[in-house]
């Protein structure tokens, strides 16, 4: 069945997952590993209770060989920053059973989304993989970073998945998005040096990705790719009408944006960015808020072995 054991396996899940499917997900998961013993030397499952407790109980793994994350976008996030706390020759691996409603990082694994028993047959199958991570300050990120509108639209999502919103996914996304685009169009005085080169304007959208998409599957940054010691980088070069950013926010769900002359993308390995005046720009890391005076953000090149789909495209 499986071309190799996953060893000693942990799994970190959120049981408040996708709507509270995450704990039914969970006891699957066990049940599945326990019927099929040569998939893993052996299996346990940790319920996370609060805000951290992913990050904690990943930085304690070292014992085991592979971590799975089953949840959404931010217990992978949590997950991620406690695996980079354990030294890189007793790091485990990390996969993910994707439960949530973004599941951005699972769809640059190429994961089968909110479907457990999918997802496990493609790990069990799934190929040993290095990405690089981001860094911005002292926090990892696996997929996003971003600043201005685009942040404020995936924090308003966090806090009405909070609040059992009848939306998921993309569609999510796009109703914040219609519901606060106005509320951005004014911008926030930046100024950045990107790879050595002084940068200074309006933000309405600087985002930093490791993956392609953000939001449920915007395409922010169609060339990115999780592997090749890059960070690919979107912002806008000068502010956009109100027709022109629902123009431009229309098309990122497909990658069609990129040919905008208000938006300016590159590959970038260091970036270095703050914000005039007392009004600071919203910040999301990985769909969780971040606050500082000023960010520094890095490549991390090949930070992390993950378990890949067998059908990952790259």
């Amino acid at each position: 069945m499986s071309p190799y054991s996953l060893g000693r396996t942990l799994i970190i899940a959120n049981p408040a997952a996708y709507s509270g499917r995450g704990e039914a997900a969970a006891i699957f998961a066990m049940r599945y590993f326990s019927s099929y013993t040569t998939t893993a030397s052996s299996c346990e499952v940790r319920l996370t209770e609060s805000g951290g407790d992913a990050t904690q109980m990943a930085a304690n793994a070292q014992e085991y060989e592979t971590v799975l994350a089953l949840g959404g976008d931010g217990v992978i996030h949590e997950t991620v920053n406690g695996l980079m706390r354990i030294p890189e020759e007793l790091r485990p691996r990390l996969g993910v059973i994707p439960m949530g409603s973004g599941n951005d990082f699972a769809r640059t694994l190429g994961m089968r989304i909110n479907d457990p028993e999918a997802a496990i047959n493609q790990l069990f199958d799934g190929q040993k993989r290095r990405v690089d991570l981001g860094k911005v300050n002292e926090t990892y990120f696996m997929q996003t970073l971003s600043f201005g509108l685009d942040a404020a639209i995936a924090l308003d999502t966090t806090n009405r998945r909070a609040h059992s919103s009848a939306y998921s996914g993309s569609m999510l996304f796009v109703t914040s998005g219609f519901k606060l685009i106005l509320t951005a169009l004014s911008g926030w005085q930046y100024r950045a040096v990107v790879d050595g080169e002084a940068l200074e304007g309006i933000d309405i959208v600087f985002a930093v990705q490791n993956g392609v998409t953000y939001g449920g599957g915007f395409r922010i940054c169609p060339s990115a790719l999780p592997n090749d010691g890059l960070l690919d980088l979107c912002l806008t070069n000068e502010k956009p009408t109100l027709p022109h950013s629902l123009l431009l926010f229309g098309l990122a769900r497909f990658g069609r944006h990129v040919r905008s002359n208000k938006l300016t993308l590159k590959k970038v390995r260091h970036v270095e960015v703050e914000f005039a005046g007392d009004d600071q720009p919203p910040c999301q890391v990985d769909g969780e808020q971040l606050q500082a005076d000023r960010y520094v953000i890095d490549v991390v090149p090949q930070a992390l072995q993950v378990i890949a789909a067998p059908t990952c495209g790259w």
